[in-house]
């Protein structure tokens, strides 16, 4: 068992002061400790504290500096801001509160449709006894209520917009269905104030009811397919959220077992796996042994052995055999909860690429409103007539189909799509900076021990020199290096394990990165490094340099031992290459990718693994600065490099390379340092986050040029420039309707990278 863990189980925490116990029966009965009622005598059970709503963040998709602890609509855009933590259970009350506004809307505009084309197309159909005035009246009467009831939402986000000056897309909506509107109550209420040349023989105006209700429909048609699109994008969330398991069974100190909430796990709790079950909190196995099934985490279906001692992921299913575990991490300690964490803090993240449809979404609006005033008045002075109709007409169509909804969704729709596609491969993205910057990366600078290689090294060769005792000389190298925190120590305390040799008690230890250590065990003098290391002691090496250097050029790492200042044995260490690495570097070069190979080992050893993958570049005998200053050299001569690594060393280079690659089987501190997190450790990973980030920077731009294109054409289109050549004029019903499915588009197309081959 391992320290950390015997630390756990030494943890009283039955005397947790978060803990509240109370009696079901006699629910005034309250304390802070376990125990039994003192009316019934009833176990008392832990209170499950409900989380406070005051706790939820909500946020605007596209503007995520927008944060309130209360939902609303974002002061900027308009939109409906968000739940920051997305929960299994979908809150859908902007969704239902849309659709009751577009259904009931529908309902009512529907006719007024329906009766406007008949009495402007084909008014034979209508019965001859039915006034122009009645009809007037009966799309009055119809499209008030949708207009002022089912278009509320957006007048008052546009008002709000003028208010605060961020002029967006409900902007333009409200002042384009009031105009409708308002121009169609003057013309139905005050007929007599518009020119003569407007007028029918019967004295009325022309109205456009229709319009306006047609228009407030159709819009918020767009805003439930919309939410609805929206609310896949979060689909990864919700199915890493769904992976946990609702329920644990806990075993007490006295053997017996009960089934408890997830929430009621702690950390130090025993709890039973069953055949078919999933894990449900990160912890380490006690008893048992059985085959996992980790693809939901690691993206990787096959399975993976467990017994005494190995590592559990919560969420992961249990295949076959029970299994006894020990709780380390819960809640949001959990592997899976951080997981949703950094999966949702790089939805919300910005793209650097999002700064260009920011730029022109800021000019767009009050550029639009200004065309629609030119456009007004252009046809006003110079159109034919009726002129304030065709005015009115021209000016609603450029506000409504110039709303710069697919503008705003272009970037950050694709940047959730692709980062969840992600984690649901395995690949944890920091944020859209890094996903974006991926894109880009030329060269890419691999550490080889635990990166191409499995960092789990292990002795094969222990020669030692004539006139020593091997055991000794073992149990010297071993009690060193049990004090060492060097990848390769563990091996060789492991091998002396193997070999029943005793370990000693070491003092005076001194520990001299990227070269060796040194201490006193029982009154000797012992040191372990490389050769350069001893040679530094005054020890000569020279005796068994060429062993060293075969076992070097089979890629073996060696260690270089002496005591009392007298050479006395080196240790031959291989570390296997992982068997996709070979593949992934194969298919990194293929997609034109530089790979170069950062080690502190021999260079020797380094080249000799480095050969077998089909690497020709090679740095050994890096120390950790080394590795960072490397990276800058290659970025002055202008390559973009991502740094793969998982150890404490390779910190300073991950956070230097303009893309940081973790291995999720390294260090916490190497994880912190990087942008991108690979949950398996594998480099096959790497070949996917690069096809990923390639194909979610291609469905933005797929997504901006669809936006810029269809603002650029059916802005100048709805104002008329087609009228003097071809007699078209869009119809401000059209626009309405090419605006609605034109976000939806946006996110249709983002949600094909749900489908993409990675």
């Amino acid at each position: 068992m391992s320290q950390e863990i015997k630390e756990c189980c030494q943890v009283d925490y039955s005397k947790k002061q978060d803990d509240v116990y109370t009696c079901p029966m006699h629910p005034e009965v309250r304390q802070n400790t376990p125990g039994s009622c003192p009316k019934c005598g009833m176990a008392l059970e832990r209170e499950i504290k409900a989380v406070s709503s005051s706790s939820t963040k909500y946020t605007c998709p596209m503007h995520p500096e927008i944060i309130q602890d209360h939902p609303g609509n974002c002061p900027k855009c308009g939109m409906a801001l968000e739940p920051m933590t997305v929960e299994a259970d979908e809150d859908t009350d902007e969704l239902d509160y849309m659709s009751k506004r577009f259904w009931i809307s529908l309902v009512l505009s529907t006719p007024v449709f329906i009766v406007s084309m008949t009495s402007d197309l084909a008014p034979q159909l209508l019965p001859s006894t039915i006034s122009m005035l009645s009809i007037q009246w009966f799309l009055f009467v119809l499209a008030t209520p949708v207009v002022l009831w089912g278009g509320w939402p957006f007048f008052v986000r546009g008002y709000n917009s003028i208010r605060s000056w961020n002029l967006n897309m409900f902007t333009l909506i409200a002042i384009g269905v009031s105009a409708a509107y308002i121009y169609s109550l003057f013309a139905l209420f005050l007929p007599s104030l518009f020119p003569p040349l407007m007028q029918t023989e019967d004295g009325l105006v022309h109205v456009y009811f229709e319009a306006a209700a047609v228009i407030t429909t159709l819009v918020l048609l767009g805003q439930v397919l919309e939410l609805r699109a929206r609310s896949k994008t979060n689909s990864a969330i919700k199915t890493l959220l769904n992976l946990a398991p609702k329920q644990a069974h806990r075993i007490d100190a006295e053997g017996g077992e009960e089934d408890i909430g997830l929430e009621l796990v702690h950390v130090g709790d025993k709890l039973r796996i069953k055949p078919g079950e999933k894990i449900p909190v990160d912890g380490v196995v006690l008893e048992g042994q059985s085959n996992l099934d980790e693809s939901m985490i690691t993206g990787e279906p096959i399975l993976v052995s467990k017994t005494k001692g190995d590592q559990l992921i919560g969420a992961t299913l249990n295949e076959n055999g029970t299994l006894i575990m020990q709780a380390q991490k819960v809640g949001s300690d959990t592997m899976l909860s951080q997981i949703v964490e950094m999966v949702s803090k790089a939805q919300r993240s910005r793209a650097p690429i999002q700064q260009l449809a920011d730029t022109v979404s800021s000019y767009f609006v009050p550029a639009v409103v200004i065309v629609a005033i030119l456009a007004f008045f252009a046809w006003f002075l110079f159109g034919p007539e009726p002129r304030l109709a065709y005015a009115i007409v021209s000016a609603v169509a450029v506000l409504i189909i110039a709303c710069p909804c697919a503008l705003g969704l272009a970037t950050p729709i694709s940047i959730m799509v692709g980062t969840g596609r992600a984690a649901l491969s395995g690949i944890l993205i920091k944020d859209a900076k890094t996903l974006e910057t991926m894109e880009r990366v030329d060269t890419l600078i691999v550490d080889k021990t635990g990166t191409l290689t499995l960092g789990k090294p292990k002795v094969t060769s222990f020669l030692v020199e004539d006139g020593f005792d091997e055991k000794s000389i073992l149990k010297y190298a071993a009690s060193l290096e049990r004090v060492s925190e060097h990848p390769l120590a563990e091996a060789v305390v492991e091998y002396a394990k193997d070999n029943d040799v005793e370990l000693s008690e070491v003092l005076n230890f001194n520990s001299i990165t990227g070269k060796g250590i040194e201490g006193e065990i029982q009154n000797r003098k012992v040191a372990l490094g490389s050769e350069s290391f001893l040679e530094s002691l005054g020890v000569s090496t020279q005796s068994i340099i060429k062993e060293a250097e075969t076992l070097r050029e089979e890629g073996k790492g060696v260690i270089f031992m002496a005591v009392d200042s007298e050479f006395c044995a080196i240790i031959g260490i291989e570390d296997p290459i992982k068997t996709t690495s070979a593949e992934a570097i194969k298919e990194l070069i293929k997609e034109g990718i530089r790979v170069v190979v950062i080690s502190g080992d021999n260079e020797t050893t380094a080249k000799a693994v480095a050969k077998k993958l089909g690497i020709d570049e090679v740095h050994a005998g890096i120390m950790p600065d080394g590795k960072a200053k490397i990276v800058k050299e290659l970025q002055e001569k202008g390559a973009v490099v991502a740094m793969a690594g998982d150890g404490i060393n390779d910190a300073p280079a991950l956070a230097q390379a303009d893309v940081g690659i973790a291995m999720g089987t390294g260090t916490d501190v190497a994880i912190e340092s990087a942008g991108i997190t690979l949950i398996k450790g594998d480099l096959l990973s790497i070949v996917k986050v690069l096809k990923l980030s390639r194909a979610t920077m291609k469905n933005i731009r797929q997504n901006l040029f669809f936006a810029f294109v269809y603002n650029s054409a059916g802005v100048p289109i709805a104002a008329g420039v087609l009228y003097p050549y071809f007699g078209i004029l869009l119809s401000p019903v059209i626009a309405a309707a090419a605006m609605s499915f034109s976000s939806v588009s946006v996110i249709v197309n983002a949600l094909r990278l749900k489908n993409t081959k990675i």
